[in-house]
């Protein structure tokens, strides 16, 4: 199913991101997405269609640049991964 593609954005002090954040999203948005974490307080997520395990990867690896950061929405398969891979609410290791 063919989606716009994803993409990262610094808003104030949150990271938007949109579409599916899966394996070949992480790999084309970690540069611009790493380059943008410092003085991340927030990642919206409100417009992910989904997220898969290199998503979740992705996410964590960023979240690791901006400790305690607040993840605002709930796409489809990010409640599961960050079950199975024990992440806390700010997709630390923290469980």
């Amino acid at each position: 199913m063919a989606g716009a593609p994803a993409s990262v954005r610094k808003d104030g002090d949150a990271l938007s991101f949109a579409g599916a954040l899966d394996r070949a999203a992480a790999a084309t948005l970690w540069p611009q997405a790493r380059a943008l974490a410092p003085g991340a307080r927030r990642f919206d997520l409100s417009a992910v269609a989904s997220v898969d395990s290199a998503g979740l990867a992705l996410l964590a690896e960023l979240a690791s640049l901006a400790p305690g950061v607040e993840v605002i929405g709930t796409p489809p398969g990010l409640a599961e991964l960050r079950d199975a891979y024990r992440l806390d609410d700010a997709l630390g290791f923290g469980r």
